[in-house]
């Protein structure tokens, strides 16, 4: 590789790395206990406990335990409703606000025993340690712009990888991979680390950035997919006005939801006026069972009046390489091994950006010390420098 073909790419890698390296390390520094979120809400005992009951557990219909959370929250109406049958099975988690429309802050939760009907615990609407890093991670806290900004660094972060590859490449050819000249001084040692850790983590690096690129797009996507399939289907409605009497049963909504998608599960329900349905319909949610396929998920619209079902289709493309990034980006698809093997390689990578950046500054420094001590030579000599060539 010519000496100016390899400039030009060290000043790519360079400046790409610079740009992003302090969003690169807040990314990391957030995501590491993301990463445990689960097992950080199990330790930390936010999580709700399902009391021990005798005998047979009895089965009670959604609609009654639904009914129940609504009675802690009179005025109310329901905007959510979830479940999680292998992290959290038996609950029934509830969001109630004053209006479909209400902003986020304004929500209530509730955690019901579907056994019991009892409520299990109130969670605040307010931003614990966990939140606070997520919206960090996520968004900066600063909402789409943020998120947006976070997918630009993170662009530059998958130049600075390829820029990195194709130095890596002549420069390996005259050392031994993994090599640390610690004979050397403390920038080349630096530098050897650098390298190693980087090309170690490239994969992982590389999936996890590219990732994270796409999920930034999840709030535009969803917009596409409201503007776009959503509309769709409920075209028939367009000139309705917005269902305002009874809702029909949940139970009943669920049951034909489930024999329009076999082999599927609930996830959520999406009340009329929500952002996930319509005004006139329940959007229930539905994903598959195995780890990886519980990413995938297929709306079925429920008439909310009539509680028939008026369409159910899977989500675009787009909606789904956002949903099937999820899991690779935080590892949590494969229990709390890959968990671990995801924190290893996020610490590596901390080391990697805090190196280069620590290789940066030390260039600058040494290039500061060269250019004092040419400045320093007395002018006669580097006029006796000077004749001397001319001769």
């Amino acid at each position: 590789m010519k000496n100016a073909t390899i400039r030009n790419w060290f000043t790519v890698h360079t400046w790409t790395s610079l740009i992003c390296t302090a969003f690169l390390l807040m990314l990391c520094i957030t995501g590491l206990p993301l990463i445990f979120y689960e097992e950080i809400e199990h330790l930390s005992g936010h999580e709700a406990e399902l009391p021990a009951l005798q005998g047979k557990s009895p089965v009670l219909s959604k609609d009654f335990v639904l009914q129940q959370a609504m009675n802690q929250k009179p005025g109310k109406v329901v905007k959510y409703v979830f479940w999680d049958e292998k992290e959290h099975p038996h609950q029934m988690f509830v969001t109630l606000a004053d209006s479909a429309e209400a902003p986020i802050e304004a929500d209530h939760y509730l955690t019901m025993d579907e056994r019991t009907g009892k409520v299990l615990d109130t969670p605040p609407n307010e931003m614990d340690f966990m939140l606070v890093m997520y919206y960090l991670h996520v968004e900066m806290l600063t909402g789409i712009p943020g998120k947006l900004f976070l997918g630009l660094m993170g662009l530059l972060f998958i130049v600075a990888m390829v820029s990195g590859v194709v130095l890596y490449g002549p420069i390996m050819k005259r050392f031994d991979f993994g090599m640390i000249r610690t004979e050397k001084s403390l920038r080349l040692k630096w530098l050897d680390l650098h390298n190693m850790l980087g090309i170690v983590t490239l994969a992982w690096a590389f999936v996890v950035g590219l990732t994270g690129v796409i999920n930034t797009l999840a709030d535009p996507a969803i917009d596409l997919w409201r503007a776009g399939q959503l509309s769709q289907m409920v075209a028939d409605y367009k000139d309705k006005l917005a269902f305002n009497g009874s809702f029909s049963s949940l139970q009943a909504a669920l049951e034909r939801a489930k024999e329009a998608a076999p082999g599927m599960e609930v996830s959520f329900v999406a009340y009329p006026g929500t952002l996930y349905s319509s005004k006139h319909h329940y959007g229930v949610f539905m994903k598959g069972t195995s780890p990886l396929m519980s990413r995938i998920i297929k709306p079925a619209l429920i008439d909310a009046q009539t509680g028939q079902l008026t369409d159910i289709k899977d989500l675009p493309w787009y909606l789904n390489l956002i949903f099937l990034s999820q899991p690779f980006h935080f590892g949590d698809y494969g229990g709390l091994p890959l968990k671990i093997i995801w924190a290893v390689f996020d610490i590596a990578t901390i080391l990697v950006l805090i190196s280069g950046l620590y290789l940066w500054l030390a260039r600058r420094k040494a290039r500061a010390a060269q250019l004092a001590r040419l400045t320093s030579i007395p002018e006669s000599l580097t006029l006796t420098t000077a004749v001397e060539n001319d001769k």
